[in-house]
């Protein structure tokens, strides 16, 4: 079992992802999630197969569901799942991805 955890940044929501495998190249998503519309992404989405990683977004069920859902468009549970999914498959290592905002740097007027 993989196992990711999404905090989504202003929302404050956090977001527990479980990716098992189910069978050949499916495996079952289980989240957790005070989120409504995350909640109801991952009843959309109880078995996927781990081919949809290699699909354009569009074509992509977790995308589409997630749209399917009303979900905010930069909501981070989307790619979370995908990259739950893409190490439970063993087609990437588990790893930490970050987003960090910086503050710009003061450029001296002219």
């Amino acid at each position: 079992m993989t196992r990711v955890v999404v905090d989504a940044g202003v929302c404050g929501f956090i977001s527990v992802i479980e990716v098992t495998k189910s069978a050949k190249r499916k495996v079952k998503v289980t989240i957790s999630s005070p989120c409504g519309q995350v909640m109801k992404l991952g009843e959309s989405l109880a078995e996927v197969d781990q081919w949809e990683l290699f699909k354009r977004h569009l074509e992509c069920s977790v995308y589409q569901n997630a749209s399917g859902c009303k979900m905010h468009l930069t909501c981070p549970v989307p790619v979370g799942i995908l990259k739950a999914i893409e190490a439970e498959a063993e087609l990437a290592l588990p790893r930490d991805v970050h987003i960090r905002f910086e503050p710009a740097e003061n450029k001296p007027s002219t």
